[in-house]
């Protein structure tokens, strides 16, 4: 029965943080985004899925710093198929209160940079080499630890390959989830022990 209490009890602590708490030095960020999930009904038979698995550490209030590896493919009934892939760090910043439309949520900003490609089989343009990428987004907390994103991001990759360059802007929505760190946890204890 202690234990229940002294679980119930952290939990209600935690869930009654702010948003803003999630988003603190120490803190962990671990999730990922999908981007154009397409599936043709019709004699196309088009299916497209991209997900970006991220995991970051907050090295400073509202500002997380990680590395992502990026996974999608094309396909389509009687055409070629195209692998993109890539991995890398990535940077994001938070803006520094909450919006006061939605009082749960953030905008931010999100930079990568890494290695990755985009293949075409049949002959297409294919490029590998340097990956990068930018653009603003939105998190809205759910909970205190969970957020529902919407990012849209201008992805570029140069370097070698019959195509010397290539490009996308793509819409990506994400579930990210935030956990406290060694030094928040343990300040959570502590308040929850007094």
């Amino acid at each position: 029965m202690k234990k229940f209490i002294y679980l119930s009890t952290i939990l209600a602590v935690v869930f009654t943080l702010s948003a803003s708490a999630q988003i603190q030095k120490g803190n962990v960020l671990l999730g990922g985004d999908l981007a154009d999930i397409r599936l043709g009904l019709d004699n196309s038979k088009v299916f497209q899925f991209n997900v970006t698995p991220k995991a970051a550490w907050f090295v400073e209030d509202n500002v997380a710093v990680g590395a992502y590896v990026n996974l999608g493919v094309l396909t389509a009934h009687n055409s070629s198929t195209t692998f993109t892939y890539g991995v890398g760090t990535f940077g994001r910043y938070y803006t520094g209160t909450d919006v006061e439309v939605l009082r749960h949520g953030r905008f931010f900003g999100e930079a990568n940079i890494g290695i990755g490609g985009v293949n075409v089989s049949d002959g297409g343009g294919n490029t590998n080499g340097l990956n990068f990428g930018f653009g603003p987004g939105f998190a809205y907390f759910v909970t205190p630890s969970v957020g529902l994103e919407t990012l849209l991001k201008y992805n570029g990759v140069g370097g070698f390959g019959n195509a010397g360059y290539q490009s996308t802007l793509t819409l990506n929505f994400g579930l990210q989830v935030y956990l406290p760190g060694r030094g928040t946890a343990a300040k959570v204890r502590g308040d929850v022990r007094r």
